[in-house]
């Protein structure tokens, strides 16, 4: 097991304190699991950053697409890039 160390104000280690008695948890445990709480919260947030890049790129993919409907089946689009492709 690790220890981390934090350096805050007594008001902070007041409240963290008093909070901690009252849920009647260690302060290890209520600042691992206040930390690790945060650590998924922005984890989710990075996900659904990533989902709303992928669902603006969608929307412009298609916006393009509805400019020029221009579809290539596999054969056409190997060759227009010179690639050897064997199905």
């Amino acid at each position: 097991m690790s220890i981390i160390q934090a350096h805050i104000s007594d008001k902070d280690e007041e409240i963290i304190t008093q909070y901690a008695k009252a849920k009647n948890i260690s302060i290890s445990d209520l600042i691992r699991e206040a930390v690790m709480k945060k650590i998924e919260m922005e984890k989710t947030e990075m996900e659904k950053t990533e989902d709303e890049i992928d669902l603006e790129l969608y929307g412009e993919a298609i916006a393009e697409f509805e400019k020029n409907p221009v579809t290539y089946t596999l054969d056409e689009a190997a060759k227009e890039l010179g690639l050897d492709i064997e199905l």
